[in-house]
């Protein structure tokens, strides 16, 4: 007996079962939702930034404060981040590893680090309050696997707050974490 001719012969079944079928039928028309191979991050209703500004080639900086680039000996190199990414590129983590090394068994052995999110203005406030958060914690991340202890770092977002940038070459110094010693 095919589907249809049992639910004509049984209307109570057919009634109870049609908001199911419905709800079934919408949810087919609906595209898969991208999974993230990052770790988990906060959820929120913000829509991220329109689709046509994800297209411009950007990057951002980890900014190292003079005092630790001082203390560690490290020259003024950066790490970059992609447009609404939190990804740090294998190419881009040398003055990473020398904060980690410098923290770990150098001159700042033993101290604290404060890690500071940033994202450039373009996003709705949210939206750029987790992504500057995303990239503070990426960051992190990485110097607790090159050996220095999460509970010496401390990570923090200002999102789009000190966002100076105007064009895209000012945007791009408004991605980065900042690197700064704690207290």
């Amino acid at each position: 007996m095919n589907p249809i001719s049992f639910l004509s012969r049984s209307p109570v079944l057919a009634i109870s079962l049609a908001p199911l079928l419905l709800a079934a039928a919408c949810a087919a028309d609906k595209p898969p939702v991208a999974q993230s191979a990052q770790a988990p991050v906060a959820v929120t209703t913000t829509s991220p930034p329109p689709a046509q500004s994800r297209t411009e080639p950007t990057t951002g900086t980890i900014a190292i404060s003079d005092e630790i680039r001082t203390a560690c000996g490290i020259s003024n190199e950066d790490a970059f981040f992609a447009f609404d990414s939190a990804a740090i590129a294998s190419s881009d983590i040398k003055p990473l590893d020398a904060v980690a090394r410098c923290f770990t068994s150098g001159p700042l052995a033993g101290r604290a680090m404060r890690l500071i999110g940033h994202a450039d203005p373009r996003g709705p406030t949210d939206y750029n309050m987790t992504l500057g958060q995303r990239r503070a914690d990426a960051v992190e991340g990485y110097i607790d696997r090159k050996g220095v202890q999460a509970s010496r770092v401390a990570t923090t977002s200002r999102g789009a707050m000190d966002a100076t940038g105007q064009d895209e070459a000012g945007w791009a110094r408004d991605r980065r974490v900042d690197v700064q010693l704690g207290s």
